[in-house]
């Protein structure tokens, strides 16, 4: 084992940021880039579990606000995921790392089902696992998801990569430029001051959990090797 700071992650990524500055859709080019920063953390014998969103393809909240029952909404968006861990998976393998989709909605011509043996099975054997279909139930979000698989996993750490931000901010950075950026934070803070962090089920599934959080930018290369080496980037966020 290297000089690694944490030994088993789940790596979030939103849909959005596989879209990168395309907005919609895949982007070859950040998902190869993804996938090399992946691998080389997997090189370091370090534990890695992925989270993907679906925003980039479908989101489950604009189809309830356009007048579609929020269940089949939401269940559209869980298929988003696949799409995306699908094409992940695929570039981590181009990439010579092995790799497993698992679904919490059955589909097996194309992936697992998610069971939880299994997938740490995979992650002892240094395979990179993806987690899809969100928790497979409507009306929770991907963020909730990573939170609910790193607990049960028992993963050290949850990392939220992002392509628009580095870390957390007291507004929009990109609509205020008189932000502040945050170092640190507690949970609390976060569902105190309404951050736009994680959802408030995610953060309290953590907090209670005590499964700190780092969020930095996805679209610098090595940023997630640094993550688990253990260099201050972005902001952390942990414990009450």
């Amino acid at each position: 084992m290297s000089s690694a700071k944490y030994n088993r992650v789940v790596l979030k990524l939103s849909g959005e940021a596989l879209a990168g500055n395309l907005g919609f859709g895949l982007d070859p080019a950040v998902i190869k880039s993804v996938s090399e920063q992946v691998k080389e953390v997997a090189e370091l014998g370090v534990e890695v579990a992925v989270v993907v969103g679906g925003g980039n393809i479908w989101r489950g909240k604009v189809g309830s606000e356009m007048g579609m029952d929020r269940a089949t909404a939401d269940y559209m968006g869980m298929l988003a995921t696949v799409m995306n861990s699908l094409a992940l998976q695929d570039s981590l393998e181009q990439q010579g790392i092995e790799t497993r989709v698992q679904t919490s909605i059955e589909m097996r011509q194309v992936a697992e089902p998610y069971i939880r043996r299994r997938a740490i099975r995979h992650l002892e054997k240094k395979r990179v696992v993806i987690f899809a279909a969100g928790t497979g139930n409507p009306y929770f979000s991907t963020d909730t998801t990573a939170a609910l698989r790193a607990a049960e996993i028992e993963a050290e750490v949850i990392l939220m990569g992002k392509n628009n931000v580095d870390g957390v901010y007291s507004a929009d950075p990109l609509k205020n430029p008189n932000a502040i950026k945050y170092d640190e934070l507690s949970y609390l803070d976060v569902l105190k001051e309404g951050l736009a962090v994680m959802d408030s089920t995610a953060s309290s599934l953590c907090m209670d959990n005590d499964i700190p959080l780092i969020v930095f930018s996805i679209m610098e290369k090595g940023n997630i090797k640094r993550a688990v080496m253990g260099e201050t980037i972005g902001t952390i966020v942990r414990g009450k």
